[in-house]
């Protein structure tokens, strides 16, 4: 479930007390006080993926700020003159709960959590949900099958800083305790698979990030590379190996002008599902259509900062997965591109929201965003 929609709950929002909503500085209206009182946030969900079809989901998503923040609130507080957007030294905890349904009747439910200890020195993860997906697998001839994938999922990961520096290293583990169901006709290149197959994989995270605000940045650059593997005695049905890793560039150009660069990859081995395999990501591409052994995508956006609220922005990318349905060369590449605009919602957390409109092959799409589309 993504914090997406907080933009369609913005009326229900607006019936909270005024002084919480405003920002100190010009009267916009700002999350930033009301979120700091630890309010539950509830967040109203359009869901808008192709793959799954249109729906509607609800989300209580509840922030706190780290200790070391309270601790520098004072030290912070003249750098906080203006109405932009504040650097912020450590992300906030963020804790949500929720759920979604679709017209295609897959749904899904659970709880995340994020938290940060020590001045940002040490993050972690955590997520258990479970879905319910209505989805199409393509076959080689891009011929698709519609199929049902229902499971529980568990994520959990914990980074530690290297000394003073951006780096970040810790373990992962994921599990996924999954049951797939075809129509009639199994794909000729899924005969003989279980319907019932376990993920269960861990790894080893590498992180680079010098990005000035965790959702929306103007400049800095975040990098993530992990290496896993699933094992029997990881709770995995199969044996596989995975290596992805994805690099974004935020870049200022000018005062109001903001390039952002984007990379990602991943590569796999072994028996792995076909679920499970890497995908193309890319807004106006449907979820896991360009799925195969192996995916690179690469996308560029500029953002044009209007306001200090308010900014609109460009994007496009392309991609590819191959590997085994395809070789490189043979693989169709996906494409993306689109236009969109975000309002700076709560200053104090650099917490942006909008709407990007994008066209991918054969079809279009919008996407209700909180922050940046890069995650």
């Amino acid at each position: 479930m993504t914090f997406a929609a907080l933009w369609l709950g913005f009326s229900a929002i607006q019936a909270q007390a005024q002084s919480t909503l405003s920002s100190e500085e010009s009267g916009a209206l700002d999350l930033g006080n009301s979120l700091a009182h630890h309010a539950a946030l509830p967040v109203p969900t359009v869901i808008t993926e192709p793959a799954v079809g249109y729906g509607l989901g609800l989300a209580l998503l509840f922030f706190s700020s780290p200790e070391s923040a309270a601790k520098n609130a004072n030290v912070d507080a003249s750098a906080n003159a203006s109405d932009a957007a504040p650097k912020a030294s450590a992300p906030p905890n963020i804790t949500g709960i929720g759920g979604f349904a679709t017209g295609t009747h897959s749904y899904g439910y659970g709880l995340m959590h994020f938290h940060t200890w020590d001045d940002d020195r040490i993050r972690y993860f955590g997520a258990v949900g479970k879905v319910g997906l209505h989805l199409n697998y393509y076959d080689a001839s891009n011929h698709s099958h519609a199929y049902q994938l229902d499971g529980l999922a568990l994520s959990q990961r914990v980074l530690f800083r290297l000394g003073d520096s951006p780096w970040y290293v810790g373990p992962s583990y994921t599990y996924f305790d999954a049951r797939t169901r075809f129509g009639p006709v199994l794909p000729n290149s899924l005969q003989g698979i279980s319907s019932e197959q376990r993920v269960g994989k861990a790894g080893l995270i590498v992180d680079y990030d010098t990005r000035d605000n965790l959702f929306f940045p103007n400049y800095g650059t975040y990098g993530e590379v992990e290496a896993s593997l699933a094992r029997g005695a990881l709770g995995s049905s199969s044996s596989f190996s995975m290596l992805t890793a994805k690099g974004y560039k935020w870049l200022p150009l000018a005062p109001a002008w903001v390039l952002g660069m984007r990379l990602d990859t991943g590569f796999s081995g072994g028996d792995i599902p076909f679920f499970a395999q890497p995908y193309v990501t890319l807004r106006g591409v449907s979820q896991a259509k360009f799925q195969d052994r192996n995916q690179i995508t690469t996308e560029l956006e500029l953002r044009w900062n209007v306001t200090p609220r308010w900014s609109v922005l460009g994007f496009g990318g392309a991609g590819k997965a191959y590997g085994r349905l395809h070789d490189f060369g043979e693989a169709q590449t996906a494409f993306g591109v689109g236009t969109g605009f975000r309002y700076l919602i709560a200053k104090k957390l650099g917490l942006a929201v909008g709407v990007d409109v994008a066209h991918g092959p054969g079809q279009n799409a919008f996407y209700v965003q909180v922050g940046s589309a890069w995650r």
